[in-house]
């Protein structure tokens, strides 16, 4: 049979060892998120607005920028992008839209995160304007287009000529706000 001092000394290590996976548990996301940021891993962009600087458009390179859009599930607007592939020249800051139309019956709050692939691009993918800094609300039956400026970085690596921006459309109506944190995805 074990000792009183025997079975406390167990207990305090197991109450420890709780603490700890639920301490390690909650540094799980920033520790994700400085990973994604070193790296480059997971197609993140910046949650903030890109301020260009005054630097020369490179017009002897063409990438080209494809657009994604989806809902996630029970998501009803329609979400679709204005123009779905365009050639751009690194440096130079492009304007497009994004449709979005609330078909339902009662006003609507959504969030768009975005994502862009390949993950090595995401760094020199620079939103000057975005959708998806703001929540969006719709009225029932309204429809609106959302704007994106972005600069494709004069420094992305020559071996890349296709980038993809996929926005994910949620809908927070009845809920917090969703970001890139919570999801793990930026």
């Amino acid at each position: 049979m074990k000792s009183s001092a025997s079975i406390k000394s167990i207990v305090i290590r197991l109450l420890l060892v709780t603490v700890g996976m639920f301490g390690f548990g909650f540094a799980l996301v920033p520790l994700y998120d400085m990973f994604c940021d070193i790296t480059g891993l997971n197609g993140k962009t910046n949650a903030e607005a890109f301020i260009p600087l005054a630097d020369l458009i490179d017009t002897s390179r063409e990438v080209t920028v494809q657009f994604v859009a989806t809902n996630n599930d029970y998501m009803p607007w329609e979400f679709k992008p204005q123009v779905f592939k365009m050639k751009v020249h690194p440096g130079e800051e492009i304007e497009t839209t994004f449709y979005a139309k609330n078909p339902s019956s009662k006003a609507m709050m959504a969030q768009a995160i975005p994502s862009v692939s390949p993950s090595r691009a995401a760094s020199y993918f620079l939103k000057t304007e975005c959708f998806c800094f703001n929540q969006q609300q719709l009225a029932a039956g309204e429809a609106i287009d959302m704007p994106l400026k972005f600069i494709v970085d004069r420094d992305l690596p020559g071996n890349v000529s296709t980038i993809t921006l996929s926005y994910t459309l949620f809908d927070i109506t009845n809920g917090g706000a969703i970001t890139g944190d919570s999801l793990a995805i930026r």
